[in-house]
């Protein structure tokens, strides 16, 4: 998710089902429950969302790869990102 999102940040998200276009989102993979996803919300579509990486070129895994993702399996919204320095 770089440049938005770098590895060491951390992140405040809240459970919620009002996701707005644009708005980055904690969703379950599709294909694997167990494993958390951070992407960008670029599409509400019938029963769930157009899932998108900010970095497609880095092979980031997104909707393009598995498609929309059901509504059910968004967990929430990020409120906050805290990237730490030094």
């Amino acid at each position: 998710m770089e440049p938005a999102l770098r590895p060491g940040d951390w992140l405040l998200a809240r459970r919620t089902t009002r996701i707005r276009a644009g708005q980055l989102v904690v969703a379950r993979h599709p294909g694997r429950p167990g494993l958390l996803l951070v992407k960008r919300a670029a599409r509400a579509v019938p029963g769930g969302w157009w899932l998108t990486s900010d970095n497609p070129a880095a092979g980031a895994t997104d909707s393009r790869r598995f498609g929309p993702v059901p509504a059910a399996l968004i967990e929430g919204r990020v409120l906050l990102r805290y990237r730490r320095t030094g």
